[in-house]
């Protein structure tokens, strides 16, 4: 994650080690009534499993939707990665309200690492005070600040219009017109979190479970 100058929060190196550790004080914040961290009102509720096989996108938006169910949100769009799934989740007026992840070797599914657990204050594990604060940065400005940050990181690459959620914003990543990962905005800081864990990417499609 960094700032749009381009200081590094943390290094991205260590984001796959830092993935875990937050899925572990997750767990234990949410467990602990006098923890810290203080989930919002519909925090991290662990995983749901698969019932069956996830080998395509429809699988995955299956078993995503399964996940959504229980905060009573639908799938939108569902991506393939060399690394596995991923799925955003929107509410009933179609509004992005959070980011899931599904791995077709567990058959979990589970919300995804950094800008959804950090910086969701809908759905991730944000204090309550601070799930108020009104975004100080409009999607305009979120594409500004993503194209500044790839210009000096990912050379090459621009990015596509933003999707909202609750406190930031992901936007695809792109080289041309082919989608080549994702990065999230921070609504109210302008910090970006390029999205490191999903490898390469494969392919897209809108909710294939519904068509």
């Amino acid at each position: 994650m960094t700032r749009p100058h381009g200081r590094w929060l943390p290094l991205a190196v260590l984001t796959a080690a830092l993935a875990a550790l937050i899925a572990s004080v997750v767990w234990v914040s949410s467990s602990r009534p006098n923890s810290t961290w203080r989930p919002g009102p519909k925090a991290m509720m662990g995983t749901v499993s698969s019932t069956g096989p996830i080998r395509t996108l429809t699988d995955a938006d299956r078993a995503a939707d399964r996940f959504a169910d229980r905060w009573n949100l639908h799938v939108g769009e569902v991506m393939q990665f060399s690394n596995g799934y991923y799925a955003e989740l929107l509410d009933r007026n179609g509004r992005g309200a959070t980011e899931v992840l599904i791995n077709p070797d567990s058959r979990t599914v589970q919300l995804e690492f950094g800008p959804a657990m950090m910086w969701n204050t809908s759905y991730g594990m944000t204090p309550a005070r601070k799930q108020t604060a009104a975004a100080a940065i409009g999607p305009d400005q979120a594409v500004r600040m993503a194209d500044q940050w790839l210009k000096e990181h990912r050379t090459g690459l621009h990015a596509a219009e933003p999707d909202r959620f609750p406190g930031y914003y992901t936007l695809h990543t792109l080289r041309g017109d082919r989608i080549v990962g994702m990065l999230s905005v921070n609504a109210t800081s302008g910090d970006v979190w390029y999205h490191t864990w999903h490898g390469r990417f494969l392919q897209v499609q809108e909710h294939p479970a519904s068509t």
